[in-house]
């Protein structure tokens, strides 16, 4: 089931206790849904919202306090297909389960492993030989019984499928494969317009890829005294609408912004340059990660070889390293970005699963998952990168425009074939891997990037 297009309107983004303010005209509306009004006791309380059970409204108070019960219903008629269950794929599993969606598909035929008790808690001894998701569905439905998670067969009849196969999804998430598996699922996923994510942790690494296709979403923030224009504000996001609201006790006023964001297929973003505005800075191109050639060139070495370069292979490291410095030289990095010691590091750590990672990784692409649901808040845009050893965390937007948009384009339309824009962050074309709402309230675990230095590491065969 697709989560139905937002429109933000005079009602869609009110707060009880709040009066929206359209074309400088103060009206009270109804409150359709939202925080509360404050108790007596001074407490909050919700008792009421449309679509939600009063078992559900008690079960997701919290969350129905933080982004509001319009939210809470468009994740719970939300249905996820995730694509592997490792340590990442696990860390998902639990997030969005505790968070109430309607229900969890999982693919996942591997065989558990001895490795696999060290990195996942929901397999036990006895379920090594077992496929992974039959092994953990029992207990990931222990999590919330008002979830079905359930599973969805073998990877390769999925691979067989067409688009219809996605129809019933919401968003569709696949973790630790291969491009050419990822970008077939990615363009499945496409022609069924669903909203396609991939992630994958190598030890202390890791990334997300997001496809959202278009997708509109509201923020609010505090209103500046310059009006807010409609219109593009970088070559993958448009602002839509403007509202806003006051609260009565305080007298501030918040700005209701609806903003649209384009993105492009995995095959695309794999290929684009950085944002001009990077290329142009010799000052921000010296910030860019290592990170990114290297999971490009990653890729590339599975591609032609089927499997993981060894870091004990000298033919392995030298084939890696020429291919890492050519993406470098793609993405027209200074050459210092390359350094010895981050390679050596790279490859002693790819395959491995460290939970802090998983916890790390998997928290932020179930937030963002969460927040394109329930339509709240700027989504990835579109690639982020998490360094553990480094401890930091950056989103860059590889953004190539895809064939429809460069279609509408030539028809006349806005121009939106540029390769690159910017993510938002710091309006650079990067921004900071951060957590807008907290992963607790997703029922996830925020683990931070100092926490990094500890966890159980598991290093699997290679996989092709």
């Amino acid at each position: 089931m697709m989560v139905e297009e937002h429109s933000a309107g005079p009602t869609d983004s009110l707060i009880n206790g709040t009066e929206p303010i359209i074309n400088g005209t103060t009206t009270a509306l109804p409150q359709p849904f939202g925080d509360a009004p404050p108790a007596e006791n001074g407490s909050t309380s919700t008792t009421a919202a449309p679509g939600l059970s009063a078992d559900e409204i008690a079960l997701y108070d919290r969350q129905i306090r933080l982004w509001g019960a319009e939210a809470q219903k468009r994740i719970r008629s939300a249905n996820i297909l995730l694509i592997s269950l490792r340590a990442l794929g696990t860390e998902i599993a639990k997030n969005l389960t505790l968070a109430g969606i309607n229900s969890l598909t999982i693919i996942d035929d591997e065989p558990v492993t001895e490795e696999d008790l060290g990195t996942q808690y929901f397999v036990r001894e006895e379920d090594v030989g077992r496929p992974r998701a039959e092994a953990a569905i029992p207990r990931i439905q222990e999590l919330n019984p008002a979830v079905t998670v359930q599973s969805g067969g073998p990877l390769a009849a999925l691979l067989l499928h067409d688009q219809n196969f996605y129809h019933p999804y919401s968003c569709i998430i696949a973790t630790d494969h291969d491009l050419l598996t990822l970008s077939h699922i990615n363009t499945t996923a496409r022609f069924a317009a669903r909203p396609f994510y991939a992630a994958a942790i190598h030890g202390f690494y890791g990334y997300i890829f997001a496809d959202l296709l278009t997708h509109t979403f509201v923020i609010e923030r505090a209103q500046s005294n310059l009006p807010t224009a409609l219109g593009p504000e970088t070559p993958t996001r448009s602002i839509l609408s403007v509202t806003a609201k006051r609260e009565p006790t305080t007298g501030k006023t918040t700005e209701i912004v609806q903003k649209q964001e384009l993105y492009c297929p995995l095959i695309l973003a794999n290929s684009s340059p950085l944002p001009a505005s990077i290329l142009t800075s010799r000052r921000k191109l010296k910030t860019v990660p290592a990170l990114i050639p290297c999971l490009r060139a990653l890729w590339d070495f599975q591609r032609t070889y089927t499997h993981f370069p060894s870091p004990t292979s000298t033919a392995d490291l030298a084939t890696f390293t020429t291919l890492a410095t050519a993406k470098a030289r793609e993405l027209q990095l200074p050459l210092e970005t390359l350094k010895s010691d981050f390679l050596r590091s790279f490859l002693q750590n790819i395959g491995a699963e460290i939970l802090p990672t998983a916890a790390f990784v998997g928290g932020r692409l179930s937030e963002d998952v969460i927040n394109v649901l329930g339509k709240r808040e700027q989504p990835i845009q579109n690639f982020a990168v998490f360094d553990g050893e480094g401890l930091e965390g950056r989103i860059y937007s590889l953004w190539s425009a895809p064939p429809e948009v460069v279609g509408m384009a030539g028809g006349g339309g806005q121009d939106l074939s540029l390769r690159g824009s910017m993510a938002g962050g710091d309006g650079d074309g990067s921004g900071v891997l951060g957590s807008s709402n907290g992963l607790g309230a997703a029922g996830g675990v925020a683990v931070g990037a100092a926490g990094m230095a500890s966890g159980v590491t598991s290093v699997p065969a290679e996989r092709s």
